[in-house]
């Protein structure tokens, strides 16, 4: 089952929001990752991967299963997912019962709440980095 048709069947609102992928990205960078300078994002990669701040340990988060179960416990109104290397996105509203085995076939995802207060990030590299969960 695909991600969006998983989340309506738990009655989570799913509103997609086409080409907004770049507009989330950079939005992102600039709530997580703004005590770098341009010169640190580019030696840590960050334009090919986000997550790469946490995997290089620029950001502090939580990892693997300690990720997983903050992601969980985290009270979910609404947030938007987003992908490293695609403009599909969306807004997802009535997520509380959103949780992390909903992205267990998603790669290079990301879930953040509409304020960007919180990050969980599902990667291709899940076993070895990540995932992650960062709160600011």
């Amino acid at each position: 089952m695909d991600l969006v048709s998983l989340l309506r069947s738990k009655k989570v609102k799913v509103t997609e929001i086409d080409k907004w992928g770049t507009f989330l990205r950079k939005r992102w960078e600039n709530n997580f990752a703004n005590h770098l300078s341009d010169q640190e994002k580019k030696s840590i990669y960050l334009y090919d991967f986000l997550w790469y701040i946490f995997s290089y340990e620029k950001k502090n988060c939580l990892k693997v299963e300690q990720a997983d179960i903050a992601f969980n416990k985290k009270s979910k109104k609404s947030c938007y997912v987003f992908y490293q290397h695609s403009d599909d996105a969306f807004i997802l509203e009535n997520a509380s019962s959103l949780n992390a085995n909903d992205f267990l076939n998603e790669a290079d995802v990301y879930v953040v709440d509409k304020e960007f207060n919180w990050t969980y990030v599902k990667t291709h590299e899940t076993g070895w980095c990540g995932p992650y969960f960062c709160q600011e």
